[in-house]
């Protein structure tokens, strides 16, 4: 191992960082199994051919020129998963959300890396013309956005009640080789009744730099301006 002792560091300091290295690989190898265990979740079960729109980037309200996908087209080879990310806004979510938007952020940057193994989409209940003008706003162009239109799509994944109330989540889905589309697995911010923000921490870095920090990361939560 290379070494990493740094000038003026204390023996208690020495020690108590060595206890917490050993810790981090503890929690590495739990990773590790979780993630097996995940990998190893039996069939899923099939879901509907979902419909979307998508629209082009540059699409404005009053503008006509989009096309319905379904979830089937989104899959572009028989033996590649696809990762849904559900996105808080639209209906009674007016306003794109603020954490969502940081995370696609990030997926913006790394959209490109992901789909060679994987294929990517995001999905919001908000109207083609207004998820495009927010992309904009955030110069997203390496993704691919939909709008759930009329679809059950996000209230069958549990990312959207009745009332259209709107939640954040990640989607995993599979296709057969009779072109099943199959649920694969889901994630969502809330854990539990007393886990109510962790979920999904780990598809952004931004906490996870912040818990490196003296301070953790604290109550700070993102907004669409600095």
């Amino acid at each position: 191992m290379r070494h990493t002792r740094l000038v003026g560091e204390s023996a208690d300091y020495l020690a108590a960082r060595e206890e917490l290295r050993l810790a981090e690989i503890d929690l590495m190898r739990h990773r590790e199994q979780v993630a097996a265990q995940r990998r190893a979740l039996p069939q899923g079960p099939p879901v509907d051919d979902h419909v979307f729109i998508e629209g082009p980037a540059d699409l404005d309200a009053g503008d006509t020129p989009v096309r319905e996908v379904p979830l089937s087209g989104l899959f572009t080879a028989p033996d590649r998963p696809l990762i849904v990310y559900h996105f808080m806004y639209g209906k009674l979510q007016t306003d794109p959300c603020p954490m969502c938007t940081l995370w696609i952020d990030g997926f913006n940057g790394i959209a490109h890396h992901v789909t060679r193994t994987a294929d990517f989409a995001v999905a919001a209940a908000a109207d083609p013309p207004v998820l495009r003008q927010h992309a904009r706003n955030r110069g997203w162009t390496r993704l691919r956005l939909l709008s759930c239109g009329d679809s059950t799509f996000k209230y069958d994944l549990g990312s959207e009640d009745k009332d259209g109330e709107q939640d954040s989540t990640v989607s995993v889905f599979t296709r057969d080789d009779d072109g099943t589309i199959r649920h694969f697995y889901s994630a969502h911010p809330r854990m539990s009744a007393d886990i109510d923000q962790r979920g999904i921490d780990l598809l952004a870095p931004v906490w996870n730099l912040l818990d490196l920090t003296p301070a953790g990361r604290g109550n700070w939560f993102p907004t669409l301006d600095y």
